[in-house]
């Protein structure tokens, strides 16, 4: 397999990833596992939640993936596999760090992207139980919260 398939499937692995996150999201962690998303949506004390047993759920299927793909001379399962990690640590670096600041490292951005999937997520959040949510997924948000960052940018800068 040439290098190129190989990274396109990472690729479009990738992407896929947000489409079965949002489903993820909607249907299993605000469904039958609500019991470990619940804490997230209703933080305690301390600094893990139940919610990030769902890191293991990603992680093992990435794993797998990577460790028998390149066990068995499958490389195209290999390449799903590094898509579905590659997911975990841009998922890591927006919703840990960038979206919840759970690590101090990006703390003030101006950045219209970076605004507004923080915007989508308080949104996501203002729903305490499982139902009556929105905004499910983590990269790709509604046209509608782009608009009121924009809004919001442009009544702040004074135009």
């Amino acid at each position: 397999m040439s290098w190129f398939i190989f990274a396109g499937i990472t690729l479009l692995t990738f992407f896929i990833m947000e489409g079965i996150t949002w489903l993820t999201h909607r249907y299993v962690m605000h469904g039958f596992l609500w019991v470990l998303h619940e804490d997230h949506h209703r933080p305690g004390p301390g600094f893990f939640e139940k919610n990030d047993a769902f890191f293991l759920i990603f992680a093992i299927p990435s794993w797998l993936c990577i460790m028998l793909g390149l066990q068995h001379q499958y490389y195209w399962v290999a390449a799903i596999g590094f898509g579905i990690a590659l997911y975990g640590f841009a998922y890591f670096v927006v919703h840990e760090v960038i979206i919840h600041q759970r690590f101090k490292w990006f703390t003030k951005s101006d950045n219209t992207y970076i605004r507004t999937i923080r915007w989508a997520h308080k949104m996501h959040h203002k729903h305490l139980g499982k139902e009556d949510g929105e905004s499910f997924g983590m990269l790709f948000v509604a046209k509608k919260y782009f608009n009121k960052v924009r809004e919001d940018k442009r009544i702040q800068s004074g135009k």
